[in-house]
């Protein structure tokens, strides 16, 4: 969507507006950055930034994902462990390395010179030292308030390019999808446990987790209640699993994410799990690892976490 030069700042850009004579000329006037400072408020803080920066760094793949969806063009991010629907930006040469999400070659990041940052929690414990670099804004989902929290997230964005519209649209189709498999989850009166698997060793996930959508968002009702709402989850034994009997199992498998190899269902599945519920009706999901550990919250990483669960029941 093209905007206009904000009425403010229409004295001093006479000359660009003359410049706008021809469709050329006008596609270069609205691709500049406008001399506008808008102030954004966000949970690390607030920051001044110039409206419709130009020159975005980007250091989390939820983040990649809402730029991508508004068709804005970003110049460094971390092309380490990119997921398989994000890989693309893996050889674009016109797009600087900066690093891992967790570990960011600040000295490229500041060669790069950007005129604003996103980053999320992975980075959080560098906010200040980003900040020294350009107007850096956090975009973390807050998993205990999730919709609310990706809406706040999304309006950041569609204030500072001026598109609203699109982010409006996108939470509307999102709020449709989430209504039809509520109804849907709610006809099978089944309950859920969210587990990660890594290497043998199991967490469990409830309401206000970082999985915990499935139920806050989604509706389904839990195996177990109460569980710790930490980053890591819960601990949780084969023992446990069997105890909870879940209807429907859903895994997470870290193991796939980080040592690239094949999920090992056998190991997992042993004769505690197979007495669930879950094992015998063949309700225990493997949920796609990338898109769940690596890009959760992103504008299209939501839809296909969403349309996992609705394809499980």
């Amino acid at each position: 969507m093209k905007h206009t030069i904000p009425s403010i700042i229409l004295g001093a850009a006479a000359l660009l507006v003359t410049a706008c004579k021809n469709d050329t000329a006008k596609e270069q006037t609205e691709a500049t950055t406008t001399n506008e400072i808008i102030t954004i408020t966000h949970a690390l803080g607030t920051v001044e930034v110039p409206k419709n920066p130009q020159r975005i760094a980007v250091l989390d793949y939820a983040s990649l994902e809402a730029l991508e969806y508004l068709d804005l063009k970003v110049v460094a991010m971390p092309k380490a462990n990119l997921p398989k629907h994000l890989a693309a930006y893996k050889n674009d040469a016109s797009i600087i390395d900066i690093g891992t999400v967790k570990e960011i070659d600040f000295e490229k990041l500041n060669e790069v010179d950007p005129d604003v940052i996103f980053m999320s929690g992975r980075t959080q414990d560098a906010y200040a030292e980003l900040s020294k670099i350009a107007p850096t804004l956090y975009t973390e989902i807050d998993y205990t308030n999730y919709m609310t929290s990706l809406g706040k997230n999304l309006a950041i964005f569609g204030d500072l390019f001026d598109k609203k519209e699109e982010t409006d649209i996108f939470l509307n189709k999102l709020n449709e999808q989430i209504t039809s498999v509520r109804e849907k989850i709610q006809e099978t009166n089944k309950k859920a446990l969210v587990v990660l698997h890594n290497n043998g060793r199991f967490s469990a996930y409830g309401k206000g987790s970082r999985f915990g959508m499935i139920h806050d968002v989604l509706g389904m009702p839990e195996a177990v209640e109460n569980l710790e709402a930490a980053r890591h989850g819960q601990t949780i034994s084969n023992e446990f699993i069997q105890e909870a009997n879940p209807d429907y199992l859903y895994i997470i498998d870290r193991t796939v994410v980080v040592d690239g190899t094949a999920t090992n269902k056998e190991a997992i599945e042993n004769r505690l799990i197979q007495q669930t519920n879950a094992y015998k009706k063949g309700k225990i999901i493997y949920l796609d690892s990338e898109i769940w550990y690596l890009a959760g919250g992103g504008v299209n990483s939501i839809k296909r976490m969403i349309s996992e669960i609705e394809e499980s029941l």
